[in-house]
């Protein structure tokens, strides 16, 4: 029988070799060495602020609002400043008898049509007669009273009264005649005073700028 030479190599001799493919978890061993992993560094500081971003797309429109309320519509007008114009008629001893008639006229000039004028007639008035009586003094604007709003006028009215009082009474008083009128249209304007009767009453003897100065003052005022 034939002698070994040899003895076949124990399976259970060969040490074996392992490989391990899962992480190594914290604090366990190291794969490079034995040492354990240290504690966590401290926080790092906060970095500079990055770039502006691209602008966005716009957003979508809002919805129209409500109607608002009708205002009101202001005209806003630029007038020149208001300049006084006026003028003055005067006569000395007018010594006008008549009962009926134009006594006297001034002309004025009238620069806006919105404006009033305000006209003053001062002088002897005189009225006498045997019986009751009346006289109306009063002012026309190119030849027509005042109807913006009423004539301008005065009146004198004499009653005897009883028999014993004397009818030859004869008293001249400085009086005026005075007012507004509106509604006179810009332009000249002819501003008389004239002497009339009273509706329902006789005339009587009148008499108008006795021994005196006598004057007409046309004065155009803003409405």
């Amino acid at each position: 029988m034939g002698t070994s030479t040899g003895a076949a190599p124990s399976i259970a001799s060969t040490p074996a070799i392992l490989t391990n493919h899962e992480p190594h978890a914290q604090g366990s061993l190291s794969e490079y060495g034995s040492c354990l992993q240290g504690p966590g560094g401290t926080p790092g500081r906060d970095g500079n602020p990055g770039a502006n971003g691209i602008p966005g797309t716009p957003g979508i429109p809002g919805r129209d609002g409500l109607k608002g309320e009708k205002g009101e519509c202001v005209n806003e007008i630029f007038e020149k400043p208001w300049r006084p114009n006026y003028k003055q008629c005067a006569w000395n001893s007018l010594n006008y008898g008549i009962d009926l008639g134009k006594i006297a006229d001034c002309t004025f000039t009238k620069l806006r049509s919105d404006s009033a004028l305000r006209v003053l007639f001062s002088g002897s008035l005189r009225l006498k007669c045997k019986s009751a009586c009346c006289q109306r003094w009063y002012f026309t604007f190119n030849g027509a009273e005042c109807t913006g709003p009423l004539p301008v006028e005065s009146i004198i009215y004499l009653d005897q009264g009883s028999p014993e009082l004397n009818s030859t009474i004869n008293i001249h008083r400085t009086s005026s005649v005075e007012g507004l009128c509106e509604g006179v249209k810009a332009g000249l304007v002819d501003v008389a005073v004239w002497v009339g009767t009273c509706a329902d009453y006789p005339r009587g003897d009148a008499s108008t700028g006795w021994n005196s100065v006598s004057r007409i003052i046309i004065e155009e005022l803003p409405k």
